[in-house]
């Protein structure tokens, strides 16, 4: 009994992969074989008449300098690298925790006091305040710096203020 179902099973088995074989047109070189070949022969045409290409390292260096003016223009105001390093890419180059009226991952920082700034950077680089990314980004700043970037926070009401007002 158990040869029989098998053979049944084998016989089904092999029934759809000769039906899929007959039935598709990317096996007999019909309309979506073709649409292949044609793919192949654009690229082939497009790289001889590309010019030369750089390498992935230059290409990349590229984009990480163009991402890293963006991110220090695309505020109204200018930010010390600490911060376009450490806290841009969550919230915000101006601290609003919005880029392009986009939300970011980060919250709002813009508004806070430095001391209340400091002290949750402090919480953060202990483990007071769980947050994977913060501890990670501050594990390796001294208290000095995070008292910097706290006040340099702090002074960003101020900034997009004196910017409003020119």
């Amino acid at each position: 009994m158990k040869n029989i179902i098998v053979g049944i099973l084998t016989v089904v088995t092999l029934g759809l992969m000769v039906f899929t074989f007959m039935g598709g047109n990317a096996y007999h070189g019909g309309h979506q074989g073709k649409v292949i070949e044609d793919i192949g022969q654009t690229t082939a045409k497009q790289s001889v008449a590309a010019p030369e290409e750089k390498d992935d390292r230059e290409k990349e260096r590229d984009a990480i300098s163009a991402l890293k003016e963006k991110a220090g223009n695309a505020g109204a105001f200018k930010v010390s690298h600490m911060y376009k390093s450490k806290c841009a890419s969550c919230h915000g180059v101006n601290g609003s925790g919005y880029q392009n009226g986009k939300p970011m991952m980060g919250p709002k920082l813009i508004g806070q006091t430095a001391e209340k700034l400091f002290k949750d950077l402090v919480d953060f680089k202990d483990g007071r305040k769980e947050n994977m990314v913060m501890k990670g980004l501050l594990i390796s700043l001294s208290e000095e710096d995070l008292k910097k970037l706290a006040d340099e926070i702090g002074e960003f009401p101020a900034r997009a203020e004196a910017l409003k007002n020119k």
